[in-house]
């Protein structure tokens, strides 16, 4: 019978960079959805029309790029949207082989409303975690999801 020796460090959850980050994006999450709840969207579907509404009109790939979120993922958060109407998908306009997302009028219209209490949920976690280290959070944050060293091979 052969016998495995593992090091503490590893067996401990505690030390799994993977499940703190998972556990602080399921919290984070839940709290500014608690404060979207109201306009009917989701954290996810709020990022969608933020994306949309500073960049307007992107193809899909682009869309879950950005996000760093891939298609398939991307595709179930789009579907609710699109049913309500808040986003449109057309063929590109330079491919017409491509989809791409826009955000309508009524999209714009619910992106504002939930805009506002998007900043009430920035405002009290900058309160509860202090505006430096919020900033420097999200700086660490975004070194981390575009570190090429990490990333998932093509």
């Amino acid at each position: 019978m052969t016998k495995f020796t593992v090091t503490p460090e590893w067996t401990n959850p505690a030390g799994c960079n993977c499940l703190a980050l998972r556990q602080a994006a399921r919290h984070v999450s839940q709290f500014y959805d608690q404060f979207l709840a109201g306009s009917g969207l989701r954290g996810t579907q709020y990022s969608i029309l933020a994306r949309l509404q500073r960049r307007g009109p992107m193809s899909i790939n682009a869309l879950a790029a950005a996000l760093v979120m891939d298609r398939t993922t991307l595709g179930r958060n789009i579907l609710p949207l699109q049913r309500d109407g808040l986003i449109a998908i057309r063929p590109g306009r330079t491919d017409r082989r491509s989809k791409e997302v826009d955000l309508t009028r009524a999209g714009a219209v619910r992106f504002r409303a939930a805009a506002k209490e998007w900043r009430q949920a920035q405002t009290q976690f900058e309160a509860a975690f202090g505006g430096k280290r919020a900033k420097a959070l999200r700086a660490l944050l975004h070194e981390v999801a575009t570190n090429k060293e990490i990333g998932v091979a093509a």
